[in-house]
């Protein structure tokens, strides 16, 4: 599916309530946000104190459990299943710079990396490498819109909200289990 929703005032927010949850990834705890069955936030060190408290000045919030769905993608990713992930939804909040450039990032194959340079390139904006980086960077739903994806230019590890060690973690993972292109 690889869609981010396109927010419409009073039609998704607020139609129920977000439910932050932890999850218990390979990499380490990961506190995810969703309302129903899309991605509205992932912080990849965790605490879903903070996230929930973060959301809550913004709309109602509930702790409870993942829809079922969501646990079902993130399992089959963290065993192997890399694609899983791609059918699921998100709903980030952010400009529509940010947004374009979260698309893009959808786009990327799982087991596959960019640099900033050609993921501005592919939006059309080779000269907006910087403010890529810096959409790049603020994306919050990491891992369901593939930030870790995106690498320098000299093919190195820079710059992820959840550090490099989980970067590096998460392209291993997709590496080791890379579906070869049929076409």
């Amino acid at each position: 599916m690889r869609r981010i929703l396109a927010r419409l005032p009073g039609t998704v927010k607020g139609a129920m309530p977000v439910v932050v949850s932890e999850y218990r990834a390979p990499c380490g705890p990961l506190a995810v946000a969703a309302r129903g069955d899309v991605v509205v936030a992932i912080h990849l060190e965790g605490h879903p104190e903070r996230l929930a408290k973060e959301w809550a000045r913004r709309e109602p919030v509930e702790r409870g459990r993942l829809a079922p769905v969501l646990m079902r993608a993130f399992d089959a990713y963290f065993n192997g299943d890399i694609r899983a992930i791609d059918a699921l939804d998100a709903d980030p909040a952010g400009t529509p710079f940010q947004r374009e450039v979260w698309a893009e990032l959808r786009r990327i194959r799982a087991g596959t990396t960019i640099s900033y340079s050609q993921l501005a390139a592919r939006i059309g904006r080779p000269d907006a490498v910087r403010a890529v980086g810096t959409a790049n960077g603020a994306n919050p739903v990491p891992i369901v819109i593939p930030c870790h994806r995106v690498i320098g230019a000299d093919g190195s590890l820079t710059g992820f909200g959840g550090g490099l060690t989980i970067k590096r973690q998460l392209l291993d993972l997709e590496r080791a289990h890379r579906q070869p292109q049929l076409f």
